[in-house]
């Protein structure tokens, strides 16, 4: 179910849960600023979740409120992680789904990296 992401951080949501270790993973990455781990219901032979380690609901709201070193070292996380999983060529997907018409489900930033295979058309037509 799509969430409204103005709404205020929930601490129970999954990725919360899984930052916490109260939920198991499979981690792929960590540093101070984020933790990628492969997703459990994968959509292409690869796919593996990023995550900032801040409480954010959204990407809205993590550049909104993000410092400047949260944000640099997000998204070099992001791109170390398609780097050590050898996606750079042939290519792959980032993706971020944002509020409830961006299908977004689990109310804390994620960028889903999909690779492993071609995948087709950026949207369904």
């Amino acid at each position: 179910m799509p969430i409204d992401a103005t709404l205020p951080y929930d601490e129970n949501n999954i990725f919360a849960r899984i930052l916490r270790g109260d939920l198991p993973s499979k981690p792929v990455y960590e540093d101070e600023f984020a933790f990628a781990f492969h997703d459990i219901n994968p959509q292409a032979p690869l796919h593996i979740l990023v995550i900032p380690k801040g409480a954010y609901v959204s990407w809205d709201d993590f550049s909104a409120r993000a410092s400047d070193a949260e944000i640099a070292g997000f998204i070099r996380a992001v791109g170390k992680v398609a780097r050590d999983q050898q996606l750079v060529e042939p290519g792959y997907r980032l993706l971020a789904n944002i509020g409830g018409h961006g299908g977004q489900e689990v109310p804390h930033l994620h960028v889903h990296i999909f690779g492993g295979q071609w995948l087709g058309p950026m949207l369904a037509r």
